[in-house]
């Protein structure tokens, strides 16, 4: 058996701990271990065959946006009609240039490699900076959760270094702590807006084919159609990404190929002078020649890159490499000759621009087109609803979002998800643009500005990743900020004129979201200061006496809290309610960390509190962003486990003489290469031990097999946790009111007693999170004032 050795010294007074974790690799070094489980959860690699595959089938989750804004790029650009042949060849050098700089180069190349371990959107940046960074809101993380082998980060900067002044300036005080998760949140909520918007206007533009090949349909048939396509794509999402995957990627892969064709088709019938479009020169004359009408024009051409924001979210459902190689062998090229094609045919037909890509197509293959088109559509929706799911999962664990159900539809990819709560919403609010809207124009508008919006936050985000973990010279994060800037404000300028005609509409939707986001976040972390402020003092459990001054009776209580140290306030009104509480208590908390996985042997850490006769136990189990413990239905084993394992070891440590105890340190320490020592540097007493477990079989094996001083000591603890585990377990949940102090201010008022209350109210409760059995559920109620 391989043992380290670390020390954590708890908030709580008088508490002394060492930790020691029992290592279940026997016969390999420490250093190897633990560089065998980094890489383990570090990006997964990926043989040649799987990329190739999983790139194929990123093609129906990732780019169906990407790919169907060919339908309605041109008319949005130009919705009244063209004044002047050349300004087609103008605003196709600037959709030239818009996907080769942002999607491209800005994206595929440079923003997709700050993953968080294979994880994208803003919230994975996000954590990523909450690493190198004491920025996060919520301080519930402990010294001993940076040593688990996910909490990777770089080394500390130098003092002086534009790192180190960066970090410490962003530390410097709550206001700018609070403008970074405002940021977040921002962002956020616009890629769900996205989500609303893109099913919208693709699905209506793909059906709007209707009307080109007969004219005498109405535009209400139209919507009409465009409804029910929508209400059956989001009724399959239960299914999952991995299983709409690969329906949808044969789809996309023939539409490309399509639209390159059609493209290339078009070039060589109608104009191939429309290549000169690849100068930039044609860009400077385009603005010289319309002035306003061109810059208001952006508006549309920013179209063309719509979906980049989902391809970044997306990247949890498959690997950089993937996303990059379907991007630039079928995606990026298919595109250009889509627009060049479209562009060709304009130069000749300048008056159809309202239908320029139904008008551009061969009279022969017209309604094949018109129905791979259609089912291109649909799946263009699967990209910005896939990322939604992700974002509002990752929001969920770092306290930003309410309680809802989050399903893993994939055993071989963890990372696909379907939430049914958010689903609804999202089909009930995209039914209702469409319907209201009823045109491709005006959603047209509101989709530029929700995507311009996310495209500014991810490149400040950016920006801080590439100067506190990348650790970039600053010549180059200028480079990347001026250059990503320049090019979205000018969109962003762009779309702001639009506001006024549908522009509004991700920022009506965003802000309803980022309200609820924000009062939940706000909440969550008042909550959690009153509880970390109103905890109770070893002092005060101490002079309860080993009884707490209450009957103990058998079985044991599993005290359901949020604190990761201290007693919480809650016990205290339970015994002072009660009469009795159980003869074993375990404190346990539940806690995300800003990590995208904890590893299973890493999961739990097991604490006594308190002198052994109290029989009182803390438990901290840690989860990443990406982890799902609703359906660990043996979370109470693995608990009891982890507990059982604990005790056996204190036992040990107790038990045996003290020449036996130093000959087993020093014959781990001899494996290890580690020593035994305290934040002091003197050797670590017996007495109060944290353990966080990383193999209960090898590690009880080995203690079983040791020393028969310590045995009857180690089988009467077990026997009376066995005992008492038999008699019964109950869950008690603390059931708290959060109310503001009758001083607060007004909107602190609304906020906590009005808002947080009615999403507290319809979110999940705790019960069913933790998956705890009704038989054995005990809610324990009380007012909060914060």
């Amino acid at each position: 058996m391989q043992m380290a050795s670390r020390v954590q010294t708890d908030e709580d007074a008088g508490e002394r701990s060492k930790v020691w974790i029992l290592d279940q690799k026997l016969d390999q070094p420490m250093e190897e271990e633990a560089k065998r489980l980094r890489n383990m959860y570090k990006e997964k690699k990926f043989s040649a065959s799987m990329v190739l595959q999983l790139a194929f089938q990123s093609l129906g989750v990732v780019y169906g946006d990407l790919g169907t804004s060919p339908l309605y790029v041109f008319y949005n650009t130009f919705p009244s009609r063209i004044e002047d042949p050349e300004d087609v060849i103008g605003a196709l050098s600037l959709i030239i240039y818009s996907l080769s700089l942002v999607p491209l180069l800005k994206y595929v190349f440079i923003v997709c490699r700050a993953n968080d371990n294979g994880q994208g959107g803003t919230f994975a940046l996000y954590s990523l900076l909450c690493r190198h960074a004491n920025i996060k809101i919520i301080p519930n993380q402990d010294r001993t959760d940076e040593e688990l082998t996910t909490y990777s980060r770089s080394v500390f900067p130098a003092e002086q270094s534009f790192a180190a002044r960066t970090k410490r300036w962003l530390e410097g005080n709550a206001f700018k702590k609070n403008a970074l998760l405002v940021l977040v949140l921002i962002g956020t909520c616009m890629v769900i807006g996205d989500g609303i918007l893109t099913p919208a206007i693709s699905v209506l533009s793909a059906v709007g084919g209707i009307n080109v090949g007969h004219p005498v349909i109405n535009n209400d048939v139209v919507v009409l159609v465009a409804v029910a396509i929508i209400v059956g794509l989001f009724s399959m999402q239960h299914y999952g990404t991995d299983k709409v995957g690969w329906l949808f990627a044969p789809v996309v892969l023939v539409w490309f190929l399509l639209i390159g064709g059609i493209g290339m088709f078009n070039i060589w019938r109608y104009d191939s002078s429309v290549l000169k479009a690849f100068s930039p020169v044609c860009i400077y004359r385009y603005f010289r020649r319309g002035g306003r009408d061109s810059w208001t024009s952006l508006g549309g051409i920013m179209l063309s890159i719509t979906g980049t924001e989902a391809l970044f979210a997306d990247l949890s459902h498959f690997p950089v490499s993937s996303i990059q190689i379907a991007f630039t062998v079928i995606v990026f090229p298919c595109l250009l000759l889509a627009y060049s094609g479209q562009a060709a045919y304009l130069l000749k037909n300048p008056d159809n621009v309202g239908g320029a890509f139904y008008h551009s197509i061969p009279d022969s293959i017209y309604w094949p087109v018109f129905l791979v088109a259609t089912a291109a559509a649909v799946v263009a929706s699967q990209a910005t609803i896939s990322a939604t799911f992700s974002l509002v999962k990752q929001a969920l664990a770092l306290g930003c979002f309410p309680r809802v159900k989050v399903v893993h539809t994939s055993k071989t990819f963890p990372n696909q998800i379907y939430i049914p709560d958010i689903n609804w919403i999202l089909m009930i609010l995209c039914i209702a643009v469409t319907a209201g809207f009823r045109n491709q124009t005006q959603i047209g508008n509101a989709s530029g500005t929700a995507v311009v919006i996310v495209m500014l936050v991810t490149t400040f985000l950016m920006t801080l990743i590439m100067i506190l973990v990348w650790r970039c010279h600053w010549i180059i994060v200028l480079i990347f900020t001026g250059l990503s800037l320049v090019v979205e404000c000018t969109y962003f300028s762009a779309v702001l004129l639009k506001v006024n005609q549908g522009g509004w509409v991700p920022l009506v939707i965003a802000a309803a979201f980022y309200i609820i986001m924000y009062v939940w976040h706000y909440g969550t972390v008042k909550r959690f200061e009153t509880e970390l402020h109103s905890k109770v003092s070893m002092a005060w459990i101490l002079g309860l006496g080993p009884s707490l001054g209450l009957v103990r009776v058998p079985g044991i209580g599993l005290v359901y809290t949020e604190l990761a140290s201290g007693v919480p306030h809650i016990f205290s009104h339970f015994i002072t309610n009660l009469p009795a509480i159980h003869s074993v208590v375990v404190f346990v908390c539940v806690k995300y960390l800003p990590v995208h996985k904890v590893p299973e042997e890493e999961r739990f850490l097991v604490k006594r509190i308190g002198p052994k006769k109290f029989h009182m136990f803390r438990c901290v189990a840690r989860y990443g962003y990406q982890d799902l413990h609703k359906k660990d239905h043996e979370f109470e084993k693995k608990l009891f486990d982890n507990l059982f394992l604990f005790a056996r070891y204190e036992s040990l440590m107790e038990g045996g003489s003290d020449s036996d105890l130093s000959g087993l340190v020093d014959e781990q320490t001899a494996q290890s290469g580690n020593t035994l020592e305290n934040d002091n540097g003197n050797t670590v007493s017996s007495e109060d031990s944290i353990v966080p477990i990383n193999s209960s079989s090898h590690a009880s094996n080995t203690i079983r097999s040791y020393g028969q001083a310590s045995s009857q000591i180690e089988i009467d603890e077990l026997e009376f946790l066995n005992t008492c585990r038999d008699v019964g377990v109950v869950h008690i949940l603390g059931n708290s009111v959060v109310k503001a102090r009758r001083d607060s201010k007004f909107f602190k008022k609304i906020a906590i007693d009005y808002i947080y209350a009615f999403l507290r109210k319809i979110c999940r409760e705790n019960s069913a999170i933790f998956n705890v059995p009704q038989e054995s559920l005990l809610n324990v109620g009380q007012i909060l004032y914060v």
